[in-house]
Protein backbone atom coordinates (compact mmCIF):
# COMPACT_ATOMS: atom_id res chain seq x y z
CA UNK A 1 0.00 0.00 0.00
CA UNK A 2 1.31 3.15 -0.87
CA UNK A 3 1.60 6.02 1.79
CA UNK A 4 -0.16 8.96 2.56
CA UNK A 5 0.29 11.62 -0.47
CA UNK A 6 2.75 14.47 0.66
CA UNK A 7 1.23 17.79 0.17
CA UNK A 8 2.57 20.44 -2.17
CA UNK A 9 5.05 22.58 -0.61
CA UNK A 10 4.68 25.90 -0.66
CA UNK A 11 5.52 28.80 -3.55
CA UNK A 12 8.21 30.06 -1.37
CA UNK A 13 9.32 26.83 -0.13
CA UNK A 14 9.98 25.46 -3.65
CA UNK A 15 12.07 29.21 -4.44
CA UNK A 16 14.04 27.99 -1.13
CA UNK A 17 15.10 24.53 -2.23
CA UNK A 18 15.62 25.78 -5.68
CA UNK A 19 18.29 28.56 -4.08
CA UNK A 20 19.82 25.91 -1.70
CA UNK A 21 20.09 23.34 -4.80
CA UNK A 22 21.60 25.91 -7.05
CA UNK A 23 24.06 26.96 -4.26
CA UNK A 24 25.47 23.25 -4.08
CA UNK A 25 25.68 22.62 -7.72
CA UNK A 26 27.64 26.26 -8.15
CA UNK A 27 30.33 25.13 -5.74
CA UNK A 28 30.13 22.14 -8.55
CA UNK A 29 31.02 24.72 -11.58
CA UNK A 30 34.30 25.69 -9.73
CA UNK A 31 35.88 21.98 -10.88
CA UNK A 32 35.17 22.63 -14.40
CA UNK A 33 36.19 24.35 -17.39
CA UNK A 34 36.81 24.48 -21.35
CA UNK A 35 37.22 26.84 -24.06
CA UNK A 36 34.29 27.49 -26.30
CA UNK A 37 34.08 28.76 -29.89
CA UNK A 38 30.37 30.11 -29.52
CA UNK A 39 29.94 33.77 -29.92
CA UNK A 40 29.92 35.92 -27.50
CA UNK A 41 26.60 37.75 -26.42
CA UNK A 42 27.05 40.81 -24.37
CA UNK A 43 24.12 41.55 -21.35
CA UNK A 44 26.56 44.82 -20.86
CA UNK A 45 29.34 46.53 -23.35
CA UNK A 46 29.97 49.81 -23.87
CA UNK A 47 27.82 51.88 -26.49
CA UNK A 48 25.46 49.06 -26.89
CA UNK A 49 21.72 49.37 -26.68
CA UNK A 50 19.80 49.12 -24.86
CA UNK A 51 22.52 48.50 -22.20
CA UNK A 52 21.55 47.75 -18.36
CA UNK A 53 24.53 49.31 -17.15
CA UNK A 54 24.40 52.80 -17.90
CA UNK A 55 21.12 54.19 -16.26
CA UNK A 56 22.27 57.48 -14.99
CA UNK A 57 23.59 58.07 -11.46
CA UNK A 58 21.20 60.55 -9.52
CA UNK A 59 20.35 59.33 -6.19
CA UNK A 60 18.18 60.52 -3.44
CA UNK A 61 19.79 60.15 0.35
CA UNK A 62 17.18 58.53 2.76
CA UNK A 63 18.05 57.85 6.47
CA UNK A 64 18.05 54.84 8.48
CA UNK A 65 14.72 55.79 9.07
CA UNK A 66 13.47 55.77 5.65
CA UNK A 67 12.98 59.58 5.44
CA UNK A 68 13.93 61.51 1.93
CA UNK A 69 16.53 63.95 1.89
CA UNK A 70 18.73 65.71 -0.63
CA UNK A 71 19.29 64.64 -3.89
CA UNK A 72 22.44 63.76 -5.45
CA UNK A 73 24.30 63.65 -9.04
CA UNK A 74 27.37 62.19 -8.89
CA UNK A 75 29.98 62.78 -11.16
CA UNK A 76 30.25 60.64 -14.35
CA UNK A 77 33.61 59.66 -15.25
CA UNK A 78 33.65 60.80 -19.21
CA UNK A 79 36.11 58.65 -19.89
CA UNK A 80 36.92 56.09 -17.88
CA UNK A 81 40.50 54.84 -17.73
CA UNK A 82 39.59 51.23 -16.54
CA UNK A 83 36.73 48.33 -17.01
CA UNK A 84 34.72 46.06 -15.09
CA UNK A 85 34.16 42.54 -15.98
CA UNK A 86 30.81 41.21 -14.32
CA UNK A 87 29.99 37.73 -14.01
CA UNK A 88 25.85 37.90 -12.78
CA UNK A 89 24.51 35.17 -10.33
CA UNK A 90 21.67 32.29 -10.70
CA UNK A 91 18.98 34.59 -11.94
CA UNK A 92 17.56 33.10 -14.83
CA UNK A 93 13.50 31.57 -14.78
CA UNK A 94 14.09 29.79 -17.74
CA UNK A 95 12.10 26.77 -17.95
CA UNK A 96 15.07 24.52 -18.56
CA UNK A 97 17.97 23.04 -16.62
CA UNK A 98 20.32 25.03 -18.66
CA UNK A 99 19.84 28.26 -19.76
CA UNK A 100 20.31 29.68 -23.13
CA UNK A 101 21.56 33.03 -23.95
CA UNK A 102 18.78 34.98 -24.29
CA UNK A 103 18.70 38.78 -22.44
CA UNK A 104 15.76 37.94 -20.06
CA UNK A 105 14.18 40.72 -17.75
CA UNK A 106 15.81 39.28 -14.82
CA UNK A 107 19.63 39.10 -16.40
CA UNK A 108 18.62 43.39 -16.84
CA UNK A 109 17.72 43.53 -13.42
CA UNK A 110 20.46 42.07 -11.93
CA UNK A 111 22.91 43.79 -14.33
CA UNK A 112 21.55 46.92 -12.60
CA UNK A 113 21.32 45.91 -9.12
CA UNK A 114 24.32 44.64 -8.62
CA UNK A 115 26.81 45.96 -12.15
CA UNK A 116 25.03 49.41 -13.44
CA UNK A 117 26.49 51.85 -10.53
CA UNK A 118 30.15 50.64 -11.38
CA UNK A 119 29.66 52.81 -14.30
CA UNK A 120 30.70 55.80 -12.66
CA UNK A 121 33.96 54.93 -12.72
CA UNK A 122 34.69 52.08 -15.22
CA UNK A 123 33.28 50.79 -18.54
CA UNK A 124 31.46 47.56 -17.88
CA UNK A 125 31.27 44.44 -19.84
CA UNK A 126 29.16 41.47 -19.07
CA UNK A 127 28.65 38.56 -21.08
CA UNK A 128 25.55 35.67 -21.11
CA UNK A 129 26.06 32.56 -20.41
CA UNK A 130 24.60 29.36 -19.95
CA UNK A 131 23.92 29.39 -16.28
CA UNK A 132 22.24 26.58 -14.09
CA UNK A 133 18.63 28.15 -13.65
CA UNK A 134 16.58 28.43 -10.42
CA UNK A 135 13.75 26.84 -12.71
CA UNK A 136 15.18 23.73 -13.89
CA UNK A 137 16.92 23.29 -10.36
CA UNK A 138 13.36 23.20 -8.65
CA UNK A 139 12.45 20.51 -11.38
CA UNK A 140 14.81 18.35 -9.68
CA UNK A 141 16.87 17.50 -13.06
CA UNK A 142 20.07 16.55 -12.32
CA UNK A 143 23.00 18.17 -14.22
CA UNK A 144 25.47 16.35 -16.91
CA UNK A 145 29.32 16.77 -16.90
CA UNK A 146 28.71 19.31 -20.51
CA UNK A 147 26.15 21.07 -18.60
CA UNK A 148 28.52 21.95 -16.12
CA UNK A 149 30.90 23.37 -18.54
CA UNK A 150 28.96 25.45 -20.53
CA UNK A 151 28.38 28.59 -18.36
CA UNK A 152 32.71 28.48 -17.25
CA UNK A 153 33.29 28.23 -20.95
CA UNK A 154 31.06 31.12 -22.00
CA UNK A 155 32.42 33.44 -19.59
CA UNK A 156 36.34 32.20 -20.39
CA UNK A 157 35.79 32.77 -23.90
CA UNK A 158 34.25 36.05 -23.50
CA UNK A 159 36.54 37.51 -21.35
CA UNK A 160 39.37 36.39 -24.22
CA UNK A 161 37.41 38.69 -26.45
CA UNK A 162 37.47 41.28 -24.03
CA UNK A 163 41.24 41.20 -23.67
CA UNK A 164 41.52 40.79 -27.46
CA UNK A 165 39.08 43.39 -28.80
CA UNK A 166 38.64 45.70 -25.96
CA UNK A 167 41.35 46.08 -23.41
CA UNK A 168 43.91 47.35 -25.33
CA UNK A 169 46.47 47.18 -22.14
CA UNK A 170 43.71 48.98 -19.79
CA UNK A 171 43.09 47.85 -16.10
CA UNK A 172 40.14 45.59 -15.40
CA UNK A 173 38.14 44.83 -12.18
CA UNK A 174 36.39 40.78 -11.82
CA UNK A 175 32.91 41.46 -10.59
CA UNK A 176 31.16 38.55 -9.17
CA UNK A 177 28.31 37.17 -6.99
CA UNK A 178 27.08 33.86 -6.21
CA UNK A 179 27.26 31.13 -9.42
CA UNK A 180 28.77 33.96 -11.04
CA UNK A 181 31.72 33.65 -8.08
CA UNK A 182 31.96 30.68 -8.64
CA UNK A 183 32.79 31.04 -12.33
CA UNK A 184 35.08 33.85 -11.90
CA UNK A 185 37.04 31.57 -9.71
CA UNK A 186 37.90 29.32 -12.12
CA UNK A 187 38.67 31.91 -14.34
CA UNK A 188 40.83 33.59 -12.49
CA UNK A 189 42.67 30.57 -11.65
CA UNK A 190 43.31 29.40 -15.11
CA UNK A 191 43.56 32.87 -17.00
CA UNK A 192 44.49 35.51 -14.80
CA UNK A 193 46.23 34.18 -11.88
CA UNK A 194 49.65 32.30 -13.54
CA UNK A 195 49.46 34.69 -16.43
CA UNK A 196 51.94 37.62 -15.59
CA UNK A 197 51.08 39.42 -18.17
CA UNK A 198 46.88 39.49 -17.36
CA UNK A 199 47.66 39.63 -14.04
CA UNK A 200 49.68 43.01 -14.06
CA UNK A 201 46.34 44.35 -15.62
CA UNK A 202 44.64 43.01 -12.85
CA UNK A 203 43.02 45.88 -10.18
CA UNK A 204 40.76 43.85 -8.02
CA UNK A 205 38.48 40.83 -8.30
CA UNK A 206 34.98 41.15 -5.89
CA UNK A 207 33.48 38.17 -5.21
CA UNK A 208 30.83 38.12 -2.88
CA UNK A 209 29.37 34.99 -1.98
CA UNK A 210 31.38 32.67 -3.87
CA UNK A 211 33.36 30.90 -0.61
CA UNK A 212 36.93 32.21 -2.12
CA UNK A 213 40.01 30.06 -0.33
CA UNK A 214 42.61 31.38 1.16
CA UNK A 215 45.51 29.14 3.31
CA UNK A 216 45.18 29.39 7.00
CA UNK A 217 47.22 32.18 8.56
CA UNK A 218 47.64 33.77 5.48
CA UNK A 219 45.30 35.99 2.71
CA UNK A 220 46.66 34.09 0.23
CA UNK A 221 47.04 30.07 -1.73
CA UNK A 222 43.97 28.34 -1.63
CA UNK A 223 41.73 29.18 -4.73
CA UNK A 224 44.93 31.58 -6.31
CA UNK A 225 48.67 31.57 -5.55
CA UNK A 226 49.62 34.87 -6.79
CA UNK A 227 46.51 36.87 -5.73
CA UNK A 228 46.02 37.76 -2.28
CA UNK A 229 43.28 39.86 0.22
CA UNK A 230 42.67 43.24 -0.67
CA UNK A 231 44.04 45.09 2.69
CA UNK A 232 43.72 48.83 1.39
CA UNK A 233 42.44 50.87 -1.07
CA UNK A 234 45.62 51.17 -3.26
CA UNK A 235 46.62 47.47 -3.69
CA UNK A 236 46.17 46.18 -6.62
CA UNK A 237 45.92 42.83 -7.98
CA UNK A 238 43.88 41.51 -5.09
CA UNK A 239 40.58 39.90 -3.93
CA UNK A 240 37.55 41.21 -1.99
CA UNK A 241 35.60 38.30 -1.22
CA UNK A 242 32.54 38.31 1.69
CA UNK A 243 29.28 36.32 2.33
CA UNK A 244 26.60 38.88 5.02
CA UNK A 245 24.81 37.61 7.34
CA UNK A 246 23.25 39.84 10.44
CA UNK A 247 22.66 36.86 12.75
CA UNK A 248 25.08 34.02 13.88
CA UNK A 249 25.32 31.84 10.53
CA UNK A 250 23.82 28.37 11.44
CA UNK A 251 26.22 25.04 11.98
CA UNK A 252 25.21 24.09 8.53
CA UNK A 253 25.48 27.48 6.70
CA UNK A 254 26.16 27.82 2.82
CA UNK A 255 28.51 30.19 2.94
CA UNK A 256 31.91 30.83 5.45
CA UNK A 257 32.52 27.11 5.74
CA UNK A 258 34.95 24.77 3.94
CA UNK A 259 35.93 21.04 4.74
CA UNK A 260 39.49 21.96 3.01
CA UNK A 261 42.04 21.42 5.43
CA UNK A 262 44.30 23.78 6.18
CA UNK A 263 42.25 26.56 4.31
CA UNK A 264 39.06 28.73 5.20
CA UNK A 265 37.02 31.27 3.96
CA UNK A 266 37.65 34.88 2.62
CA UNK A 267 36.31 37.61 4.58
CA UNK A 268 37.23 41.17 3.50
CA UNK A 269 35.34 44.23 4.99
CA UNK A 270 34.40 46.81 2.13
CA UNK A 271 33.94 49.43 4.74
CA UNK A 272 37.61 48.19 7.05
CA UNK A 273 39.26 46.29 4.37
CA UNK A 274 42.40 46.40 7.08
CA UNK A 275 40.76 45.27 9.64
CA UNK A 276 38.02 46.17 12.23
CA UNK A 277 34.57 47.40 11.74
CA UNK A 278 33.32 49.82 9.70
CA UNK A 279 29.89 51.98 8.32
CA UNK A 280 28.54 50.05 5.06
CA UNK A 281 26.83 52.25 3.14
CA UNK A 282 23.38 50.22 1.00
CA UNK A 283 23.00 51.57 -2.49
CA UNK A 284 20.12 49.49 -4.53
CA UNK A 285 18.01 51.00 -7.71
CA UNK A 286 14.67 52.72 -7.46
CA UNK A 287 13.21 50.11 -9.52
CA UNK A 288 11.82 46.90 -7.87
CA UNK A 289 13.28 43.70 -9.08
CA UNK A 290 11.86 42.24 -12.42
CA UNK A 291 8.15 41.32 -11.19
CA UNK A 292 7.22 38.01 -10.97
CA UNK A 293 10.43 36.04 -10.82
CA UNK A 294 11.98 33.76 -8.77
CA UNK A 295 14.53 36.43 -7.83
CA UNK A 296 12.00 39.14 -6.86
CA UNK A 297 10.19 36.55 -4.69
CA UNK A 298 13.82 35.92 -2.65
CA UNK A 299 13.99 39.64 -2.50
CA UNK A 300 10.00 39.95 -0.47
CA UNK A 301 11.23 36.92 1.70
CA UNK A 302 14.12 39.93 3.12
CA UNK A 303 11.37 41.85 4.66
CA UNK A 304 12.90 45.01 4.06
CA UNK A 305 10.83 48.07 2.14
CA UNK A 306 12.98 49.19 -0.99
CA UNK A 307 12.51 52.94 -1.32
CA UNK A 308 11.72 54.38 -4.42
CA UNK A 309 12.07 57.42 -5.27
CA UNK A 310 12.33 59.69 -8.79
CA UNK A 311 15.72 59.54 -8.93
CA UNK A 312 17.54 56.15 -10.39
CA UNK A 313 19.34 55.02 -6.94
CA UNK A 314 18.68 55.33 -3.22
CA UNK A 315 20.93 55.19 -0.41
CA UNK A 316 20.77 55.01 3.41
CA UNK A 317 24.05 55.77 5.11
CA UNK A 318 24.81 55.46 8.49
CA UNK A 319 22.63 52.90 8.74
CA UNK A 320 24.72 49.70 9.04
CA UNK A 321 27.97 49.05 10.12
CA UNK A 322 29.85 45.50 9.15
CA UNK A 323 32.92 43.46 10.46
CA UNK A 324 34.57 39.89 9.47
CA UNK A 325 33.50 37.51 11.95
CA UNK A 326 34.71 33.43 12.62
CA UNK A 327 32.32 32.89 14.82
CA UNK A 328 30.87 29.47 15.19
CA UNK A 329 33.68 28.57 12.37
CA UNK A 330 31.80 30.24 9.95
CA UNK A 331 33.94 33.49 8.16
CA UNK A 332 31.63 36.05 7.02
CA UNK A 333 30.90 39.86 7.27
CA UNK A 334 28.56 39.94 10.23
CA UNK A 335 26.34 43.19 9.66
CA UNK A 336 24.34 45.68 12.85
CA UNK A 337 21.34 47.98 11.89
CA UNK A 338 21.91 51.22 13.49
CA UNK A 339 20.11 54.45 14.49
CA UNK A 340 16.02 51.97 13.43
CA UNK A 341 17.58 50.93 10.20
CA UNK A 342 15.63 48.27 8.95
CA UNK A 343 16.39 44.94 10.15
CA UNK A 344 16.53 41.58 7.09
CA UNK A 345 15.54 38.42 7.61
CA UNK A 346 17.60 35.72 5.88
CA UNK A 347 16.48 34.53 2.91
CA UNK A 348 15.21 32.41 1.37
CA UNK A 349 16.46 30.68 4.60
CA UNK A 350 19.07 31.10 7.50
CA UNK A 351 21.41 28.97 6.13
CA UNK A 352 21.87 31.53 2.94
CA UNK A 353 22.01 34.68 5.48
CA UNK A 354 21.55 38.01 3.42
CA UNK A 355 23.16 36.74 0.28
CA UNK A 356 20.27 38.65 -1.29
CA UNK A 357 22.04 41.69 -0.23
CA UNK A 358 25.57 41.21 -0.77
CA UNK A 359 26.17 42.99 -3.90
CA UNK A 360 23.95 45.72 -2.37
CA UNK A 361 24.83 46.48 1.29
CA UNK A 362 28.06 48.21 0.36
CA UNK A 363 27.57 49.03 -2.82
CA UNK A 364 29.12 53.10 -1.66
CA UNK A 365 32.19 51.44 -0.31
CA UNK A 366 33.19 49.10 -3.17
CA UNK A 367 32.50 51.75 -5.90
CA UNK A 368 34.74 54.09 -3.53
CA UNK A 369 37.29 51.42 -3.05
CA UNK A 370 37.15 50.88 -7.33
CA UNK A 371 37.82 54.48 -7.64
CA UNK A 372 41.06 54.90 -5.80
CA UNK A 373 42.12 51.48 -6.81
CA UNK A 374 42.08 53.06 -10.31
CA UNK A 375 43.77 56.07 -9.75
CA UNK A 376 46.39 53.58 -7.79
CA UNK A 377 46.63 51.62 -11.05
CA UNK A 378 47.48 54.99 -12.99
CA UNK A 379 49.88 56.10 -10.97
CA UNK A 380 51.86 52.82 -11.00
CA UNK A 381 51.33 52.13 -14.99
CA UNK A 382 52.73 55.68 -15.34
CA UNK A 383 55.60 55.08 -13.07
CA UNK A 384 56.34 52.14 -15.42
CA UNK A 385 56.91 53.81 -18.05
CA UNK A 386 58.75 56.92 -16.67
Amino acid sequence: MLGARRSRPSRHARVARAFLTAAVLGLVFGAFSQAAGAKVIWLCKPGQQPDPCTPGLSTTVFSPQLKPGRVEHPKQVKKPAIDCFYVYPTVSDQKTLVANRDIDPEERSIALFQAARYSQYCRVFAPMYRQLTLAGIAMGAKPSASDLKVGPSDVREAFRTYLQKYNHGRGFVLIGHSQGSFVLRTLIAKDVDPKPAVRERLISAILMGGNVLVKNGKGAGGDFQHISACRSAIQLGCVIAFSTFDQPPPADSLFGRTTVKGEHVLCTNPAALGGGSGMVTPILPSKPFAPGTQIAIGNLLLHIKQPMPSTVWSTEPGSYSARCSSAGGANVLQLRALHGAQVASPSPTKEWGLHLLDANIALGNLIAIVKREAVAFAIDHRALFL
